[in-house]
């Protein structure tokens, strides 16, 4: 019979993805935060929304993977910027803010970065193929990381206006643009990282969205 395979967002394959039979593979919500120093030139943090509260700095706050229209992904002056009507338990990545010259995206298939593009220069979209610099960051980063990630999966890098690199997130296959990359070999990424559970490796198992402790989709709370 045919196998099914997934290209969408996250919510819809929640209520999809078992009756589908989907392996949909992601990265650790922690694995940013365990990234070494160097390869980050900023503090990553996982925590909980209630811990966040706590912050009295600007800081970039994000959810790990997953978007939440309450808690888009953006730099928060202070704690009484963040969503009060989100649940205190929901899992967040606190950074310090830099600005990035230009982000890349990686799509990685076993270690490798099989293909990618330039997405953004100073934040504005600005698709464009990956330079030689970016492939040279791209290997450092997979060399150092690749153990701790899915067999499929995104990787966004960044280059700092000095010429320095960081890694800026990973994310889910199933869930990315291509913007300027090969198509072809795109795909073969997002086939692996949104396959039937079936066919998952023992190696990706841990990976598999189904799997994850936590909650689904974060309830939104009443207002006092």
């Amino acid at each position: 019979g045919r196998e099914t395979h997934w290209y969408g967002g996250p919510l819809a394959a929640d209520v999809l993805g078992g009756r589908l039979g989907l392996g949909l593979l992601e990265p650790a919500d922690d694995w940013l935060a365990r990234v070494p120093y160097p390869l980050l030139g900023r503090s990553v943090r996982l925590m909980t929304l209630a811990e966040a509260r706590n912050l009295r700095e600007p800081s970039f706050v994000k959810p790990p993977s997953a978007k939440i229209d309450l808690l888009p992904a953006a730099v928060y002056q202070d704690a009484s910027a963040l969503p009060a009507a989100l649940d205190d338990r929901t899992p967040v990545l606190v950074s310090g803010v830099v600005e990035f010259a230009a982000e890349y995206r990686l799509f990685v298939l076993d270690g490798e970065a099989v293909a990618g593009s330039r997405y953004a220069v100073y934040g504005r979209p600005d698709p464009a193929p990956l330079d030689a610099p970016a492939r040279a960051f791209a290997r450092e980063v997979l060399e150092a990381t690749a153990d701790g990630l899915p067999s499929a999966v995104c990787v966004d890098i960044g280059r700092f206006a000095d010429g320095g690199w960081a890694i800026v997130e990973a994310n889910m296959a199933w869930f990315a643009h291509c913007y300027a990359a090969e198509p072809d070999r795109v795909l073969d990424v997002v086939l692996r990282a949104a396959g039937p559970l079936s066919r998952v490796s023992g190696r990706d198992l841990p990976f598999v969205r189904a799997s994850r402790t936590r909650p689904k989709e974060p309830a939104a709370r009443s207002a006092p």
